[in-house]
Order: structure tokens, then C-alpha cells, then sequence
């Protein structure tokens, strides 16, 4: 079985506004990225993600971006390699979009499915803070996570 998964979550903000909270990294690092996002996600450049939580910066290449609809971006997997993410936005009216993230990429091995079950509770729990934040102004993650001993 190669890995993948699919997550999804409908916001009760326009599409404009959702797709924002992903790809402008003042807005990500609002709600998501714990230490800093270095850039936003404009397609073709690379940027730093930080957390506090795993220890380094995550290089997020771009691969796609189409305004309001979609991002895709390459990131590294524990294995060495990259795997794959889409965030697809749907507006479904003109205060609401649903926004699914999907993640491909992961080695069909042991270690491969047990790093995707955990990137897989990142981009719900991810998903759940956006709504939080765009919804209510609130940021789940703060205090959340704290520093893995050693980083």
C-alpha cells in the first residue's frame, strides 16, 4: 500500500480569504507555522518553514499556485525523498469554502505509513487551526507544542 491521505474541512469565510491563509506566510505564521514562514508560497520559489515543535526550517518548494483554487508544494519526508501537497479550495457560496489537503510521497515501508499517519493528524489538526483563526480569531496552536528537547 504506498501512503497518501485526504483531509478536508469547510470554513465559514470566502475563498479569497482561506486560499490567503495558506499561501501569505504573515497569515500561516498566525495560526500554523510556530517559529516562522519565511515567504509566501509564489509558485516556482522556495521558502522556510519553522516549528517549534520538529527541530531545523522545512524547505517548501511551490510547484503551482492558481489564485482561489489551488497550491501545490513539495516538502522533504523522513526518508529523504519529497512528497507532494495540494490544497484545493471550493467556494461553496459566498461565505463559505471547503478546502481539502492531500499528501502523496511517502516510501511503501513501515516507516513510510507510520510518517504519513503523522503528517496526516498535522494537516487536520492544521485545517481545524485555520478555521479557529479565520473563524474566531483564535490560534490553537499557541502553546500547543513545545521545543523537542535538543532543538
Amino acid at each position: 500500500m504506498i501512503p497518501k491521505f485526504e483531509v478536508w474541512i469547510i470554513i465559514q469565510k470566502p475563498v479569497t480569504e482561506v486560499f490567503n491563509a495558506v499561501y501569505d506566510n504573515k497569515k500561516i505564521n498566525s495560526y500554523f507555522v510556530t517559529k516562522q514562514a519565511s515567504a509566501p508560497l509564489k509558485e516556482g520559489e522556495t521558502v522556510q518553514w519553522e516549528f517549534a515543535d520538529f527541530p531545523g526550517a522545512f524547505s517548501v518548494k511551490s510547484k503551482q499556485v492558481i489564485q482561489d483554487k489551488l497550491i501545490v508544494f513539495e516538502w522533504p519526508n523522513p526518508a529523504g525523498g519529497w512528497n507532494s501537497v495540494e490544497f484545493h479550495f471550493e467556494s461553496l457560496n459566498a461565505q463559505e469554502t471547503k478546502v481539502k489537503v492531500i499528501e502523496t510521497g511517502w516510501a511503501d515501508s513501515d516507516e513510510g505509513i507510520s510518517a504519513s499517519y503523522g503528517n496526516c493528524m498535522g494537516w487536520s489538526q492544521m485545517i481545524c487551526a485555520m478555521k479557529a483563526y479565520l473563524e474566531y480569531g483564535i490560534n490553537l496552536r499557541k502553546g500547543a507544542y513545545k521545543a523537542l528537547a535538543g532543538a
